[in-house]
């Protein structure tokens, strides 16, 4: 079977008998993996822990310690405060099990006596803002960019920006993020350096506020954005180039087809597959946040707040964060496969 034909296929609406039936048993086969995944992770995430030497209670009464001796009362109460698990193994992941339903993972030995869930819930909406809004904005730009590099190869269309895209991925980002703060932080006082909105300012839903918080959220986006741009455009432009090379679209060139049409109706709608799964990784890595991103800014969003979780060994906190970043990974990469079987039929076969 010729590229030409199978392209086709991938490009045309399966109305096939069968056809529907195919779709189901598809998503039905993808939804068991995702759950057996699902669990998988969440027992990974119960397991790992407990088996790490100590108890999770040791940072806290390793600080007490340097005071002086830490009775064993003091060590019980503690342990009871901080929620040490107790009992079997099986009762501890019964009790664990019923804690991620509930989404109640105890209290943070960083920043007690909040608990996990709230600190989540509070950093959460500026990562999702901040890296979720710039990472999709990368991606849709980055790709018709590519797509158009790659339709005009050749021409300054295509070397500027493969070679913008080329210069700025190659800068990490943690030094980005530095050059932005000192110039733009620092040296002409454009931008706040740290922190998600100002000083006089409290959450809500009004336009001052959110005016104030994108002010404070441009460096680190831009950061983001310049970082990540590459990446998208560089992948795209050369999984287009190839494409363009079969049959189907020199078919549809001597047809008389626009150029508009040829190029996002057959040969893009094919080569983004492959930038699909980059974008299902990278989507699912939201909510994990850009740790040094936000770290160098101080942004509090769950990047800054896993460095902090980290840093003074917040196992509590740490277990709801990766969880959250596995679950989420795992989520997008569930949903980009089914968006996969949308767009090329085959795969369900």
């Amino acid at each position: 079977m010729t590229s030409a034909t199978l392209t086709t296929d991938a490009a045309a609406p399966s109305h096939t008998p069968g056809g529907g039936r195919r779709a189901l048993v598809y998503t039905l086969r993808k939804l068991g993996l995702f759950v057996l995944t699902l669990w998988a992770a969440i027992t990974l995430n119960f397991a790992l822990p407990r088996l790490m030497p100590g108890s999770p209670a040791d940072a806290a009464l390793a600080k007490l310690s340097q005071n002086g001796p830490v009775s064993e009362a003091t060590k019980a109460a503690i342990e009871a405060q901080l929620g040490v698990p107790t009992g079997n193994i099986l009762e501890q992941y019964v009790a664990y099990l019923h804690q991620v339903v509930t989404l109640d993972f105890g209290v943070s030995y960083t920043f007690y006596p909040q608990s996990v869930s709230e600190l989540v819930s509070t950093a959460l909406p500026y990562t999702l803002v901040l890296v979720g809004v710039v990472t999709i904005v990368a991606f849709v730009l980055g790709t018709l960019l590519g797509v158009l590099a790659a339709w005009k190869r050749g021409t300054w269309l295509d070397t500027l920006p493969t070679l913008a895209g080329s210069f700025a991925s190659a800068f990490p980002y943690f030094w980005t993020a530095l050059l932005l703060l000192f110039f733009a932080g620092y040296v002409w006082r454009l931008f706040p350096t740290s922190g998600a909105y100002g000083p006089t300012a409290s959450p809500e839903l009004s336009f001052s506020f959110l005016g104030d918080a994108l002010y404070h959220a441009f460096l680190p986006a831009l950061t983001i954005l310049i970082t990540s741009l590459g990446g998208w455009i560089l992948g795209m432009r050369n999984t287009m180039i190839s494409t363009l090379g079969d049959d189907y679209v020199t078919f549809a060139e001597a047809n008389g087809l626009k150029p508009r049409t040829v190029a996002l109706r057959y040969a893009a709608r094919n080569a983004i597959l492959p930038n699909l799964t980059s974008f299902g990784l990278a989507l699912g890595g939201v909510v994990g946040g850009s740790i040094l991103v936000e770290r160098v800014f101080g942004y509090p969003g769950v990047g800054y707040l896993l460095f902090n979780a980290v840093t003074n060994q917040d196992y509590p906190l740490m277990q709801a964060l990766f969880l959250m970043i596995t679950v989420s990974v795992l989520v997008a990469n569930f949903l980009v496969d089914i968006l996969y079987g949308v767009l090329d039929p085959r795969t369900r076969r």
